[in-house]
């Protein structure tokens, strides 16, 4: 049953309410007593019962939020983040049990994406491990030859081992925001192509193409991390891209902003999932297997966080007729820029 009080907007005022309401009806009940001839002591006694019973129900929407709030917060310090308050009032309690709810909320679903994440880490984990442990066991039982094709294999595991360890810390560093940014205006075409030579060197058969639109765009950010986006971006076309198809990336200026694009010729991103891509370790189904020489589905989710970070956007397109366009959107240089691109990076050694 709800209070009558729920309806005030103010807990002075609903204080005030219970204190006149209950001297009202001290007063009101002594002086019936009296004139009906009970002795005042009596009639004070049962004035003051009567009066502690009506403020008692007057009082239950102040009460009943806080008692529901010591519950829930003793349930959540032993783990348990389901537990909600009930919002019935509109004053500061009211307010306060929204925002325990929120905050309740928030807690169950980093709860929730921490289970998660150790789950998919420990998965991420002992595929290599697990190769390398029965590579090493052959090699030393002697089942196996120490030959150079089961060495490649052995260091390949160790690559991916590695390549899992630095993703981890530098989503783990975007997350916190202890990754500072080294904002300054370079021309976009010079890191493209930087990118894309060395995304060629893993992926021989598909044609690369750079198409920079005039005047060549120049963005605000930092060079390196901009470039670790184009190259995760990369990374994820060629993967999804058959043997003699075609990866394009583009760059133009549109208004206020540098739009950067990645487009494949893979089977494109279902609608169902283009919500879901930027999530940690997350994989469309097409390339769910870690074995297949899939990725471990945390390439987006760092290069998600650099953009925001930059200000920016990021977000999949359709491509007709098939394949997936990758838009990044970022602030552009506003300050004239003349000469090379200040930070950008070293073009690989020949």
């Amino acid at each position: 049953m709800s209070s009558p009080l729920n309806r005030v907007t103010s807990i002075k005022m609903k204080l005030g309410a219970l204190v006149v309401a209950a001297v009202a009806i001290t007063v009101l009940l002594t002086f019936i007593g009296v004139h009906i001839g009970v002795w005042p002591s009596v009639s004070g006694v049962v004035s003051g019962l009567i009066a502690i019973g009506m403020v008692r129900v007057l009082a239950r929407g102040l009460t009943t939020p806080l008692r529901e709030m010591a519950d829930a917060a003793d349930a959540m310090a032993h783990g348990t983040y389901d537990r909600r308050v009930s919002e019935t009032s509109r004053d500061e309690i009211g307010a306060l049990a929204v925002a325990f709810n929120k905050m309740a909320a928030e807690l169950a679903e980093t709860d929730r994406v921490r289970r998660d994440l150790v789950a998919n880490v420990s998965h991420e984990l002992r595929t290599p491990i697990t190769a390398l442990q029965a590579v090493l066991e052959n090699l030393v039982d002697g089942v196996e030859p120490p030959d150079p094709q089961t060495l490649r294999t052995m260091l390949a595991q160790v690559e991916r081992l590695g390549r899992l360890v630095t993703q981890l810390l530098d989503l783990s560093r975007l997350e916190s925001g202890t990754v500072p940014l080294d904002r300054q205006p370079f021309t976009v075409r010079p890191l493209l192509e930087h990118a894309v030579r060395e995304s060629q060197l893993h992926a021989p058969g598909v044609d690369i193409a750079v198409v920079v639109g005039t005047p060549e765009p120049a963005a605000d950010g930092d060079p390196e991390r901009v470039h670790q986006v184009v190259a995760n971006l990369l990374e994820n076309a060629l993967r999804f891209t058959p043997t003699g198809g075609k990866v394009e990336v583009g760059a133009r200026r549109d208004g206020d902003v540098v739009r950067i694009e990645v487009s494949d010729e893979g089977p494109g991103i279902p609608e169902s999932e283009a919500s879901r891509v930027f999530e940690r370790f997350y994989r469309a189904d097409q390339a769910r297997s870690s074995t297949d020489g899939g990725g471990a589905g945390l390439g987006l989710a760092i290069a998600r966080w650099i953009v925001e970070l930059h200000g920016g956007e990021i977000r999949p397109e359709r491509r007709e007729p098939h394949g997936c366009r990758m838009v990044v959107t970022l602030p552009a240089a506003t300050r004239p820029y003349a000469g090379a691109p200040a930070g950008a990076p070293a073009p690989v050694p020949s």
